[in-house]
């Protein structure tokens, strides 16, 4: 299917970055008790899925290939998240260290053609929506689109070289509703 029908921009899904996008970022967590969503990304995800549009999270996790969780650590995190915000339709995370190499760490694209394929999805109709030059950067490796919502830890260089921005979450998801309804991303 086209991602664009007459001036409709065509989203299947939106695969979020968990860290500093949907939650509090706590480097290397794996306490269930200290996720605190993001303001407005309960509001964000009940959005999405009033229309009907799939969710999903790409994380990378290496703090498991550093020995500084387990795999179950951050599923406990993961589940904590899905408590909090109303569940997404996929979790997908990576959990090598930058060294290793692997397809699937951000920035390389394996997490979001995982998770559009979980999803049933082409990754081409998905958007990436995260706080760091990685995740846009993954998005565009996969063929899908990419949101940057920047933070105190996204370098001016990530923002000079996005394709779209948005001050936070909310505005990033309104802003793609309104452009599968007419508008352009």
């Amino acid at each position: 299917m086209s991602r664009r029908t007459a001036d409709r921009v065509r989203v299947a899904a939106v695969l979020f970055d968990r860290d500093g996008t949907l939650v509090e970022d706590v480097p290397y967590n794996g306490d269930p008790e200290r996720v605190r969503p993001l303001p407005g990304a309960k509001r964000a995800l009940d959005l999405l899925r009033s229309e009907g549009i799939p969710t999903g999270v790409v994380s990378n996790q290496s703090g498991i290939g550093r020995g500084l969780l387990t795999d179950a650590d951050v599923r406990r995190v993961n589940d904590r998240v899905d408590a909090l915000l109303g569940g997404l339709g996929t979790w997908v995370y990576c959990p090598h260290v930058p060294d290793d190499g692997c397809g699937c760490r951000k920035p390389r694209p394996g997490l979001v053609i995982e998770a559009a394929r979980r999803l049933d999805v082409a990754p081409e109709d998905c958007v990436v929506i995260g706080d760091i030059g990685a995740d846009v950067l993954a998005a565009r490796a996969a063929g899908a689109r990419g949101v940057l919502i920047p933070t105190a830890v996204t370098l001016p260089e990530e923002v000079e070289s996005a394709p779209t921005t948005a001050p936070d979450l909310l505005t990033a998801v309104n802003r793609l509703l309104t452009q599968t309804q007419g508008g352009r991303l």
